[in-house]
């Protein structure tokens, strides 16, 4: 019996291997939700992202609010002004972090109070620039009113566009 039909079918698996599209990997550190007071009807989410290639955070959703959008917070000499971003790039083995003071995760039309020390459950969509998404579901610790971001990370700010559809946004 000839080994040639088996080797050719090896070589073919082989090749479809190599053939297919590799998923970046997203890595998610440091993901917290500053608490809410009752009948306060937004709050913010923050975290450390980092992929593995390219890729950018397309969307974020989360059962604990109607609304879920990401912002770019800036100020303009004394005014402090917030914009939605449709998407945020994610350059390849780069840490970008979303912190109160720039990029940042809004959950808006909260559904009840967040409290401290609960944990809300975010969906981040990730696409890589070929365009495949990926999901990644994280358990973002609920910390205090007063929590600011820690552990000292530089802040990436970015020139970036919306990623929801357009929504009525309610005042924080």
């Amino acid at each position: 019996m000839s080994m040639q039909p088996i080797k050719r079918g090896l070589a073919a698996l082989v090749l479809m291997g190599l053939a297919l599209p590799a998923l970046a990997q997203t890595t998610v550190s440091d993901a917290w939700v500053r608490a809410s007071v009752p009948h306060q009807q937004s709050t913010g989410a923050f975290m450390v992202l980092t992929a593995s290639s390219d890729s950018k955070l397309v969307g974020v959703a989360s059962p604990v609010a109607k609304t879920v959008q990401v912002h770019e917070m800036t100020m303009n000499g004394d005014v402090m002004g917030m914009r939605e971003v449709k998407a945020v790039e994610l350059p390849a083995g780069k840490a970008v972090t979303l912190d109160p003071n720039g990029l940042h995760v809004m959950l808006m039309g909260l559904n009840n109070q967040v409290k401290e020390g609960d944990k809300v459950p975010l969906t981040l969509t990730i696409e890589d620039a070929k365009g495949a998404k990926e999901t990644l579901d994280v358990q973002a610790q609920v910390r205090a009113l007063n929590a600011d971001a820690g552990g000292g990370h530089d802040h990436m700010h970015l020139s970036l566009i919306h990623i929801s559809e357009p929504t009525r946004q309610e005042a924080i």
